[in-house]
């Protein structure tokens, strides 16, 4: 008995030792990200470009930001991974409700943790490109920046998951005239949404759930995050969707790719 007692004591003791170095090994593991250089949404996210719903209709051959409205269907997208710090939970969720979704990854993660984005394809996934290192677009107005950008994430797309993609989505949604215009020069879709989740803000899941239920409708882009900048956490998220998957289930919807919702190819 008294041995037990002396081992409770001490499992008590180590485990604020326990807890401290787990969260060091999260801190380093998140300090080796590539950053997005054009800042954190919450900062960035402030900004006012122009609108995607007025790009979308100046340039509807190239911009999508929603499916019909006929169907009860809808398509989960997420941003900025992958991260391996939340990508394989946001996996894990995904893979337990049997749902399939659009991953826009940045090329510079992509290279430091090609097995996740491998993981995404084998799970039945879709990836985008997302730029290389996720700079503000419209800060920089260099269509120079765009084209280097994306094409060095697409070669490193290629060289893991074996085809180069038409799908991408601009850090922020941040875009305008003549950048859309090269977009569609390069053969790309560009994938906007139409319910955005605020993730990024850091509420808690039942506000996360709340904002993306309360603003569904048929053919909805819904827009999360996987990863972020180091100091981010992204672990409401991988709780909300826990809770707004089942909700919208139960609603009728059906969870969908953006290339299926939209019956678009997603391949070059």
């Amino acid at each position: 008995m008294m041995r037990v007692k002396i081992l409770i004591i001490v499992m008590f003791l180590l485990i604020p030792l326990i807890q401290s170095v787990s969260a060091n090994e999260a801190k380093n593991t998140s300090r080796q990200l590539p950053e997005p250089q054009g800042g954190a949404e919450s900062t960035e996210r402030v900004r006012q470009p122009v609108s995607n719903i007025i790009l979308q209709q100046r340039y509807p051959e190239t911009i999508v930001l929603r499916g019909a409205m006929s169907e009860n269907k809808l398509a989960l997208t997420f941003d900025d991974g992958p991260d391996p710090r939340f990508t394989s939970q946001v996996l894990d969720v995904l893979k337990k409700h049997d749902i399939k979704a659009t991953f826009f990854v940045m090329g510079a993660r992509a290279r430091e943790y090609p097995d996740l984005v491998r993981r995404m394809i084998d799970d039945g996934h879709i990836v985008g490109n997302h730029s290389y290192t996720h700079p503000n677009f419209v800060e920089e107005e260099q269509l120079e920046t765009l084209e280097r950008e994306v094409n060095q994430t697409e070669d490193e797309l290629e060289g893991i998951i074996g085809y180069r993609t038409k799908l991408f989505r601009a850090p922020y949604g941040f875009l305008y005239n003549e950048l859309v215009e090269k977009l569609a020069e390069m053969d790309y879709t560009v994938v906007g949404w139409s319910v955005d989740s605020l993730d990024w803000q850091e509420d808690a899941p039942e506000v996360i759930a709340y904002t993306v239920t309360s603003n569904i409708h048929p053919g909805a882009i819904i827009l999360m995050h996987d990863g972020g900048e180091w100091d981010a956490d992204r672990t409401n998220t991988i709780r909300a969707l826990d809770q707004l998957i089942p909700t919208l289930k139960a609603q009728g919807f059906q969870f969908e790719t953006v290339p299926d919702l939209l019956n678009i190819p997603y391949k070059k």
